[in-house]
């Protein structure tokens, strides 16, 4: 699990730079479809930020911390994921990384059968929350970064999500949440919006290089918006509508990403992201609080696709919100 097997390039670049420029988010929230390659992501990104030889594009998987991130047993790296009544992640590390490395792209019914738990109501109780907050109490044993890696935090119940809330919006120094979801729309509002989001492409995706082939169709829809004619936005707006399912889906995943490296680009990280003179420009003239908004109201119609509703409804919806934030 190093960046090198991994297809996506300009993700695992942007990864690297957050670590070579010293800009590590304390919480990232990784969207992913089930299965869809989050976690090796996640363990690769580790590796490169606990990694003592580390170069410009990967880790060394040689040294100690990169092999204890390999066996998943680095002593600074604590895993958390829906397990069956109020018992705990811990209990199950076993079973965990067995799964996950004989199948770092493990799907949520594949864990819950490695856990022996099918069929059963999996969550993440209250009792993983407080053993968490006094593990993080104490100081990190190799004296580095401590991450929590929280796979599923739509599956934690409110006690559980209000009682983290607070150590995710303000870690102590040198401490890291990584969370994977399927469901990003089902995740605590005040926990999600404290995390930067990455959306990471279905694996299928990924492993054939696909792009969605119509940029000019997210290109027309936000320069209208910038531009404040919201007549002209509606007109842009249908075009997604005639689109497949499929490409439709598409189309949300690149007007992610392009969300995505605006909030870099404001954020002065632009050199992490490869992005064209036109995604600066919306950049200046967007706020700073539309990226978030506008992955959330983007995420949430990729998953509304599925649900088989009428695509012009949804992409006049999705119009209409993105140019109330992008007017703010």
């Amino acid at each position: 699990m190093s960046f090198a097997g991994l297809a996506n390039k300009e993700l695992n670049a942007t990864l690297t730079g957050m670590v070579n420029s010293g800009r590590v988010p304390h919480a990232i929230l990784f969207h992913e479809e089930d299965g869809g390659g989050a976690f090796p992501l996640c363990m690769a990104f580790l590796k490169y930020l606990y990694c003592g030889a580390r170069t410009e594009e990967d880790a060394c998987g040689a040294c100690p911390s990169c092999n204890k991130i390999t066996k998943l047993i680095h002593p600074d790296i604590h895993f958390i994921f829906p397990t069956a009544a109020s018992a705990l992640s811990v209990n199950y590390l076993k079973e965990f990384r067995t799964l996950a490395a004989e199948n770092p792209y493990f799907t949520e019914n594949e864990l819950n059968t490695a856990l022996k738990i099918e069929g059963k109501n999996s969550l993440i109780a209250v009792s993983e929350a407080r053993r968490l907050l006094d593990v993080l109490s104490l100081s990190a044993l190799e004296g580095g970064y401590r991450t929590v890696v929280i796979y599923l935090p739509e599956k934690m119940n409110a006690e559980a999500a209000n009682k983290l809330l607070k150590i995710i919006e303000e870690p102590p120094v040198l401490t890291q949440f990584l969370l994977i979801t399927h469901k990003p729309e089902k995740v605590l509002t005040t926990i999600s919006s404290r995390c930067q989001r990455i959306r990471v492409s279905p694996r299928a995706q990924m492993v054939q290089g696909g792009e969605f082939e119509q940029p000019e169709l997210f290109a027309d829809l936000m320069s209208a918006m910038v531009a404040g004619d919201l007549l002209a936005s509606l007109e842009a707006a249908e075009a997604p509508a005639t689109l497949s399912r499929e490409a439709a889906k598409s189309f949300c995943r690149y007007a992610s990403e392009q969300c995505r490296k605006i909030f870099f680009i404001q954020q002065g990280m632009g050199s992490l992201v490869s992005a064209d003179p036109q995604v600066a420009s919306w950049a200046a003239a967007c706020p700073k609080t539309f990226p978030r908004k506008a992955l959330a109201i983007l995420d949430k119609a990729h998953n509304l696709i599925d649900r088989n509703i009428n695509l012009k409804i949804l992409f006049t919806d999705v119009c209409d919100k993105l140019y109330l934030e992008i007017r703010k």
